[in-house]
């Protein structure tokens, strides 16, 4: 009996750890197009100079770094993203970037009165 609850234990901390390492490895690869550029540098026709990324993780810094997603990176410069992150495989388009099923709180189906 004391063997197989410690075959459980040994295997639910490979399943978490395996877990963990899916996560890292998810959220260090979600954003292949995030660029750190100068806020401060839009030239119309080029877009926003980019910069070091130290100037988006650092608030010591004379640059007004910030994070731009997306675009084409051209020749120091990018174009055509956002400063929003968006959401991939939101599956729709609305308020919340989703589908909305309805149920608890959702806000639909209520009965006025």
């Amino acid at each position: 009996m004391a063997d197989t609850r410690r075959q459980l234990r040994s295997g639910t901390v490979v399943l978490g750890g395996v877990g963990l390492l899916a996560a890292a490895l998810t959220a260090c690869s979600s954003d292949p197009d995030k660029r750190c550029v100068d806020r401060d540098s839009y030239t119309l026709g080029k877009g926003y100079k980019v910069v070091s990324d130290k100037n988006c993780t650092s608030t010591k810094t004379s640059v007004n770094g910030g994070w731009y997603y997306g675009g084409k990176k051209e020749g120091g410069f990018v174009n055509g993203g956002s400063f929003t992150k968006s959401r991939k495989g939101s599956g729709g388009s609305g308020s919340h970037g989703g589908i909305d099923r309805g149920g608890f709180g959702s806000g639909h189906g209520k009965s006025g009165g």
